[in-house]
């Protein structure tokens, strides 16, 4: 396979390789690629919950659960952040 960069992106493929960080190009490319993937499994993950969230919250409303304004607020500044979100 033959591949083609911008010259940013192929200059930056080279500072990792000549940092002694990877051994060729390739492994530069494998790598980016596999965080490419992660990112992306990241990202279905978020989607999938999100869309749990207002599936309960849906379910949750037609039955009459609901929750005032205020202790939903409450709620979300008590929740500590996590770096998956």
């Amino acid at each position: 396979m033959s591949l083609s960069l911008p010259p940013h992106l192929e200059a930056l493929v080279r500072r990792k390789v000549e940092s002694g960080q990877y051994d060729s190009f390739g492994q530069v490319i494998e790598e980016a690629l596999l965080l490419l993937q992660e990112r992306d499994q990241v990202e279905t993950l978020r989607r999938e919950r999100l869309r749990e969230e207002v599936a309960r919250g849906l379910y949750q409303a037609d039955n009459r659960q609901l929750v005032e304004r205020e202790e939903v607020f409450r709620a979300l500044h008590r929740k500590p952040a996590t770096a998956s979100e």
